[in-house]
C-alpha cells in the first residue's frame, strides 16, 4: 500500500512539474495523438482558442486551421523531422513547430505556436524604411549629378546667371539629404532616451517666428505665404530646440503638401491649463481612415497621386517630442477639416498675479 502511495505521489509530482513547465512557456502548446485528438494543452493555447479543457476534440474543430492539420499530417509521415512554418491563425501570424515523439510505445505529436505578428510588422516596417530611405537619398543625389554633368558638358563657358541657378539647385538637393539624415538621427536619439528635455519658459510667438524664418526659403520655392496668429503674451513650458523641431517638421509637412501660392496658418490659443497650437494648410488633408496611423514610424499617406514622398519619420518624431512634454498631438481628417490640420498641446505658463 505504501509503495502504491509513493508511486501515486511520484506521478502527481511529475505531472505538476510538466504542467508548470508547459504553462510557464511563452508559446501556446498542444499535444495530439495519431487521430488528431487533443490530449494535452497549456493555458496559453486555451486562451488563444478560447476553450477550456478541450481534451478529446479534434485539432481542426478546435483551431479551425486546415494548415495546422496539414503540418501534423506531415509530421506523422516524416517522423524523424521537425516541421516549422509561419501560418495565419485568427488574423495573427504564428511561427508553428510540429514534432512526433514516441515514448513507452505511445505516439505524441507536439505543436508549439508563437505569435510573431509584431515581429512580422516590424520587419515589414524595416523593409519599407530601407526602400523609402534609399529612394529619398537616390533622388537628390541623382539630381545633383545631373546638374553637375550639365555644367561640365556645356559647349561654351557657363553664364554666371545659369551657374548661380545650378548652384542654388545643388544647395536645395543637399538640404534634402541633410533633412533625411537629421530625421533619422533625431528619431534614434529620442527613442534611445538620449534626448534630454530642458524645460524652460518660452515665449511661443518668438519660437514660431524663429521657425518661420528657418522655413522661409522652402516656402518661397512654392510661393507659399506663412501666417502666424499667436499672441505675444502666450508663454509655454517646453524645450526650445525640441519644440522648434516639432514646428519645423509640421511646417515642412504643410509646405510639401500645399499647392503653389497657398497659405499656411500657425495659430495658438489657450485652452484651460494648456495652449493648443494648430498648423493649417490648403493641401489635400489626411483621409479619415488614416488619422490614427499618421504618426506611426515609416507610415505614409498614399503619395502616388500627388508625387509627395518622404521618410515617414517626421510626424513620428513630433509625436515622441510632444508626448515627452506631457502634451497631445493629433490630426483632423477630411470630414472635419478643409486641407491639412495638425494640432498639439503644451502646458501654459500662468501669468503672475499683480502684487498689491
Amino acid at each position: 500500500m505504501a509503495a502504491a502511495n509513493e508511486i501515486n505521489q511520484d506521478w502527481a509530482y511529475k505531472q505538476a512539474l510538466l504542467l508548470t513547465l508547459a504553462n510557464s512557456a511563452f508559446e501556446s502548446l498542444l499535444v495530439v495523438n495519431d487521430r488528431f485528438e487533443i490530449i494535452a494543452i497549456n493555458n496559453a493555447a486555451e486562451s488563444l482558442f478560447e476553450r477550456q479543457r478541450p481534451l478529446g476534440e479534434t485539432l481542426v474543430s478546435l483551431t479551425n486551421s486546415p494548415e495546422l492539420e496539414s503540418m501534423v499530417q506531415n509530421a506523422l509521415e516524416y517522423q524523424e523531422e521537425i516541421f516549422e512554418e509561419q501560418i495565419l491563425i485568427q488574423k495573427h501570424q504564428y511561427r508553428v513547430r510540429t514534432q512526433v515523439i514516441r515514448r513507452d510505445g505511445n505516439l505524441f505529436i507536439g505543436i508549439a505556436l508563437l505569435d510573431v505578428s509584431d515581429l512580422v510588422r516590424l520587419n515589414r516596417a524595416r523593409r519599407d524604411m530601407v526602400a523609402n530611405i534609399s529612394h529619398e537619398l537616390r533622388t537628390p543625389i541623382a539630381n545633383i549629378r545631373m546638374i553637375i554633368d550639365a555644367l561640365f558638358h556645356e559647349d561654351e563657358k557657363p553664364k554666371r546667371k545659369r551657374s548661380i541657378s545650378s548652384l542654388q539647385a545643388i544647395a536645395r538637393e543637399t538640404d534634402s539629404l541633410l533633412w533625411i539624415i537629421q530625421e533619422m538621427m533625431d528619431l534614434s536619439m529620442i527613442e534611445s532616451g538620449q534626448s534630454i528635455l530642458r524645460m524652460v519658459e518660452v515665449n511661443l510667438r518668438s519660437l514660431v517666428e524663429d521657425v518661420m524664418e528657418r522655413m522661409e526659403d522652402q516656402a518661397e520655392q512654392k510661393d507659399i505665404k506663412i501666417i502666424e496668429d499667436v499672441s505675444r503674451k502666450l508663454f509655454v513650458w517646453c524645450d526650445w530646440d525640441l519644440m522648434r523641431r516639432v514646428l519645423v517638421n509640421l511646417l515642412h509637412n504643410a509646405i510639401k503638401w500645399s499647392p503653389r501660392s497657398a497659405k499656411i496658418i500657425i495659430r495658438a490659443m489657450p485652452v484651460h491649463d494648456e495652449v493648443m497650437i494648430q498648423v493649417i494648410d490648403e493641401g489635400p488633408g489626411v483621409p479619415d481612415e488614416q488619422v490614427e496611423r499618421i504618426f506611426e514610424r515609416f507610415y505614409q499617406v498614399d503619395s502616388a497621386r500627388s508625387g509627395n514622398e518622404g521618410t515617414g519619420l517626421g510626424l513620428a518624431i513630433c509625436k515622441h517630442i510632444v508626448e515627452a512634454h506631457g502634451g497631445r498631438i493629433w490630426a483632423e481628417g477630411r470630414s472635419l477639416a478643409i486641407g491639412g490640420k495638425f494640432l498639439f498641446t503644451l502646458a501654459i505658463v500662468e501669468e503672475a498675479e499683480p502684487s498689491s
